[in-house]
């Protein structure tokens, strides 16, 4: 089974730039045989980040993934302070951490169709 592995990278700022890097990340990832979970790609498809609680709803259900992942990269040249709390708790929980740069996972690059059209069911 693969290595599952928690992306953090910047969201807010420029948030539709921001979501295609983390998708970006996330393809880097399973380029590298690895699992990615990037809780900021899925939650706010069902949670308002711009409502405080609901905010802190998506941040403490990502927190809890964190806790069942082999591994936190942050991704980016960038380490936003959402990043920095996952990291704190990856190190607190024993879970290594790795710095991916902006350019390294630029590096990775896919035909715009693959994995398009996958069925679930």
């Amino acid at each position: 089974m693969n290595q599952l592995v928690y992306i953090a990278s910047p969201l807010s700022g420029d948030v539709a730039h921001n979501l295609d890097f983390a998708r970006q990340a996330c393809r880097y990832a399973i380029a590298q045989s690895v699992t990615p979970f990037a809780p900021h790609l899925l939650y706010p498809q069902m949670l308002n980040d711009n409502d405080p609680a609901e905010r802190q709803l998506g941040l403490e259900m990502g927190n809890q993934m964190l806790e069942l992942c082999d591994a936190l990269w942050l991704c980016g040249d960038r380490v936003s302070p959402g990043m920095e709390g996952e990291r704190k708790l990856a190190e607190e929980l024993g879970i290594p951490v790795c710095r991916i740069s902006t350019q390294e996972i630029l590096s990775v690059s896919f035909s715009p169709t693959e994995g398009m059209g996958m069925a679930m069911g």
